[in-house]
């Protein structure tokens, strides 16, 4: 009871705070198919690093554009999966998404390629920053086999801070990797809540909200990972059916009402689903 007390009466000040500030939209979209105009409604989007509209058009309509990079994760059609494979860094396929594989980021060669390759190539396309996915795998991977895995929260951490450094005025945004969070809140720039209040169930192919529980673990870290670096952007990403406007709308008041900034998205990220007025 004193717990949950100390948690609102914390959700009330922070949402009270967040208020008076500016109400910020922000889209990701992972295809190539939009006209680069519909993007002048975000400050923020991501792309895919290799499918996507044309940069500098959405760059001048006044966004900030973030190319997509997996840390820990490479997907079979990605370039450089066959480097990967043939170093012997992949450390088995993904059970959750076939044809993706987690990396052994502990191995240098991988770090390095990351840092002085991956990195490197989408910031020369144009693109301000990066979108860092798959943190969350290194804290899987270990927590699940602390023995076989020990030491790749570390070298998440380490990687993240060997992308600031050679990038230093890049945007960086890092998804979820909420173990992580607290130890790389100084080295980036944006934070995202991935499926924080709605989620997509593939077996039963169907939207649906967060457990209660699930969700206010993840706004409580939110709202505490603000605390430590005040200046951290917060956003938040859930799945919901498009036909559903009144649960959208749901989605965006109740994100927002903890100071966060949400879009809400269909699973497939490759449709822009507009916020109901």
């Amino acid at each position: 009871m004193g717990r949950r007390f100390k948690l609102l009466t914390t959700l009330a000040v922070f949402s009270l705070a967040a208020s008076s500030s500016p109400r910020k939209n922000w889209a990701v979209y992972y295809s190539d198919r939009a006209r680069t105009d519909v993007f002048r409604a975000y400050d923020l989007v991501i792309f895919d690093s290799d499918t996507h509209p044309a940069v500098g058009p959405v760059m001048a309509g006044g966004s900030t554009v973030l190319g997509y990079l997996s840390l820990c994760e490479v997907e079979q059609h990605r370039k450089w999966f066959a480097a990967a494979k043939e170093a012997g860094i992949l450390a088995g396929e993904n059970p959750n998404w076939r044809g993706s594989y987690f990396v052994d980021i502990r191995d240098a060669r991988w770090r390095k390629i990351v840092v002085d390759q991956l990195a490197p190539e989408i910031l020369a396309q144009g693109f301000q920053g990066l979108f860092l996915d798959t943190l969350d795998d290194a804290a899987d991977l270990e927590n699940r086999d602390p023995k076989k895995f020990r030491g790749m929260k570390a070298a998440a951490i380490q990687l993240v801070g060997e992308i600031r450094k050679a990038a230093p005025t890049a945007t960086l945004m890092v998804n979820r990797g909420y173990d992580l969070l607290p130890e790389i809140a100084g080295q980036i720039d944006i934070a995202l809540g991935e499926s924080v209040y709605g989620t997509y169930d593939f077996s039963s192919k169907t939207y649906h909200p967060v457990p209660t529980s699930d969700y206010r673990q993840q706004v409580d870290l939110l709202i505490r990972l603000k605390a430590i670096k005040p200046s951290l952007r917060i956003c938040t990403l859930d799945y919901w059916d498009p036909a559903d406007r009144d649960g959208i709308r749901r989605v965006y008041r109740e994100e927002r009402s903890h100071g966060f900034d949400p879009y809400v998205a269909t699973v497939g990220l490759d449709q822009i689903v507009r916020e109901p007025r």
